[in-house]
């Protein structure tokens, strides 16, 4: 991944240079297991080489509290307990983040706790001061937009088949991303997608990291640890299917950079879209 870094670095390095002074702030997308959150970091050191001030924000970071999605899985749907979703997230304090950052403020950026499975005490979130020159903004389905209703329709898989018979979860999950999330969109400066060839290698990347966990001597339940057996990680990953196939199909079109990745993480082309 490495030379994925350096193409990275240096395209964000270019924008930056356009923006004349003014903050930048990047969506990078790329799907479970492709590598983004490694690469965000890498070009974080890259970029701070060269003398420019970095913040670093992960979709992650902001999820709702643990509270607050038991409350939405009462109330909307019990699969909006599960978070990762369009719907789960804090929206709101995410934009606000962004906003301060952007200004200059001093911006307590929130840590979540996957171990815990939920957000950290606020005395435990770093502490930006001062005018940055790029914000990078990783995650899954940042700068996702929504789907038909007519592709709602039918599930993707067992989960929804099963577990979503009448749409419930998808419907309120693409609600969302037509609403609250279409305005984080907007935020972008530019939207970058590491694109995997299908999504039937997200299951092996996944996978992967599930089995570093487990030799880095991780211990603990399957939720809790954030280690997952075979059958746990399955239903975990099909809770993203749909809406990772449609990135894969329909961002690239509107993509400002898009990285085509091959199985094992090596780019087999990028396509530049100028808008």
């Amino acid at each position: 991944m490495e030379h994925v870094h350096s193409l990275l670095a240096a395209w964000v390095e270019e924008k930056s240079l356009l923006a004349r002074g003014k903050s930048l702030t990047v969506g990078l997308c790329g799907s479970q297991g492709s590598g983004k959150t490694t690469a965000t970091q890498a070009i974080k050191a890259e970029l701070e080489r060269r003398g420019r001030r970095v913040a670093v924000l992960s979709l992650d970071d902001f999820y709702l509290t643990g509270s607050e999605r038991s409350g939405l899985a009462a109330t909307v749907h019990p699969l909006l307990k599960t978070r990762g979703v369009p719907g789960t997230h804090d929206v709101a304090m995410l934009l606000s983040t962004i906003r301060g950052l952007r200004r200059g403020m001093d911006v307590r950026v929130p840590a979540f706790d996957k171990a815990s499975d939920d957000r950290r005490p606020r005395e435990e979130w770093a502490l930006v001061s001062g005018v940055v020159d790029v914000i990078i903004l990783e995650g899954w389905c940042v700068g996702a937009v929504a789907q038909s209703d007519e592709a709602l329709e039918q599930p993707v898989n067992d989960l929804e088949r099963l577990e979503d018979p009448l749409g419930t979860w998808r419907g309120h999950v693409n609600r969302e991303l037509a609403g609250r999330y279409r305005e984080l969109t907007e935020e972008l400066d530019y939207l970058v997608l590491l694109a995997a060839p299908s999504f039937d290698v997200v299951y092996d990347w996944r996978r992967q990291q599930e089995n570093s966990l487990r030799k880095a001597g991780l211990k603990g339940g399957p939720i809790t640890s954030g280690i997952m057996n075979d059958r746990a990680l399955a239903r975990f990953i099909a809770h993203y299917e749909r809406l990772t196939r449609h990135i894969l199909a329909e961002m690239p079109a509107r993509a400002d950079l898009v990285v085509l990745l091959d199985s094992q993480r090596r780019i087999v082309r990028t396509a530049p879209v100028l808008r």
